[in-house]
């Protein structure tokens, strides 16, 4: 039985752990620094808990003793620290970040990495499976021209002129709307600023927008430099919520007070576990000579789990992470040094236990081939 150390007790920390402790095959500990969050977390999930201050690198190697990974369900600054105690005490390192500085932090501790050990950050939803997805897609063409990621958690019920709830951090939506981001156009590695590039498009009827924002591509940008012409990662959103958040970001200047702009959203846009996912990522190569391009969309739905509510980015999110994971104890990726999330191959993801929460009506099916040859 894999001995897991989860550090963080919040929204996706408890998915992670009830989907873990769920098969009978981990033995979890659950570190926070809120005593209150780990008792509501032991009095659902059968884990142990331990007060854990991660800004403690002593409280960190402490709890990782008689553990075999840990996983990072805490804001991103914290990850770095855990990575290294992670590096120090012999454990695989498993994180959600979509923050690229603290990603190159991360991979910088994986080179000192031990046999069996892994550091793999990312593995959420984006970056995480929709990397997954996209590497999957651009594999199958002779020659690979674009490949367009675009990744949204939205409300269902949708109201005010943001037509948006708040669903997940707080601090990682500031830090994607204010942060500079990578892309690939016509062939050379850029930076692009968040909230442009707007577009518009529709899915099973509906209208959203999408735009630019920061960490989506994870490692794909490196993976694919100098093999395509263009490649993007756009968050998606209902209509007019773009102008509203430039307005607030860049007009306001909030991006220079980000404290500010997380008060005005926590205190004023309500949570809500009413959600959707959207994931739809479109590639377009050549084939036999040929200009073809392939689309996968897909639509994951919040859900009852057991009685109790649980979100869709919740779901989606932990999925991610706990496919990672199964797949490493079970010896389906690399078993040393950094990973990559476009690695694990798709349909091995979709087939494994929790991968199979990513499973829904895909619109656009497509022959799979793989002849395009990505850079290493």
């Amino acid at each position: 039985m894999a001995r897991v150390l989860l550090l963080g007790s919040g929204k996706i920390g408890r998915m992670i752990a009830k989907f873990l402790t769920a098969t009978g095959d981990y033995r979890l500990t659950v570190g926070d620094v809120e005593r209150s969050s780990l008792e509501r977390m032991q009095s659902k999930v059968p884990v142990d808990v331990r007060v854990v201050d991660a800004a403690d690198g002593a409280s960190l190697r402490s709890a990782m003793a008689d553990h075999d990974l840990v996983i990072s369900a805490l804001s991103y600054r914290f990850n770095p620290a855990v990575a290294q105690a992670a590096a120090d005490c012999g454990l695989s390192y498993f994180d959600l970040t979509e923050d690229v500085a603290t990603t190159r932090a991360v991979r910088t501790i994986a080179e000192h990495a031990r046999p069996g050990q892994i550091f793999m950050p990312q593995c959420g939803l984006a970056p995480g499976f929709i990397s997954i997805v996209a590497h999957h897609l651009a594999q199958s063409f002779d020659r690979v021209d674009r490949v367009h990621m675009r990744v949204g958690a939205l409300p269902q019920f949708p109201t005010g002129q943001l037509k948006y709830n708040l669903t997940w951090s707080t601090d990682g939506l500031i830090n994607e709307y204010c942060n500079p981001c990578e892309a690939i156009q016509e062939g050379q590695r850029i930076e692009v600023l968040p909230l442009e590039g707007w577009e518009q498009f529709s899915l099973d009827g509906v209208r959203y927008e999408a735009f630019n924002t920061s960490g989506g591509l994870g490692t794909l940008c490196e993976t694919w430099d100098g093999h395509v012409r263009e490649l993007n990662y756009k968050t998606v959103r209902y209509q007019g919520h773009c102008e509203l958040m430039q307005f607030l970001v860049n007009e306001l200047r909030l991006n220079q007070d980000r404290e500010t702009l997380q008060h005005i959203l926590e205190r004023a846009v309500p949570v809500t576990f009413q959600d959707v996912v959207v994931t739809f990522c479109t590639a377009a190569g050549w084939r036999h000579g040929q200009l073809v391009q392939i689309s996968d969309a897909r639509k994951v739905y919040a859900r009852v789990i057991d009685d109790e509510n649980w979100s869709a980015i919740q779901i989606t999110t932990a999925a991610g992470i706990c496919t990672a994971i199964d797949l490493f104890t079970h010896g389906q990726i690399k078993q040393q040094g950094f990973v990559r999330q476009e690695e694990i191959d798709l349909e091995t993801f979709l087939a494994n236990r929790f991968g199979q929460n990513y499973v829904t009506e895909v619109t656009t099916r497509f022959a799979q081939t793989t002849t395009a040859t990505p850079a290493r």
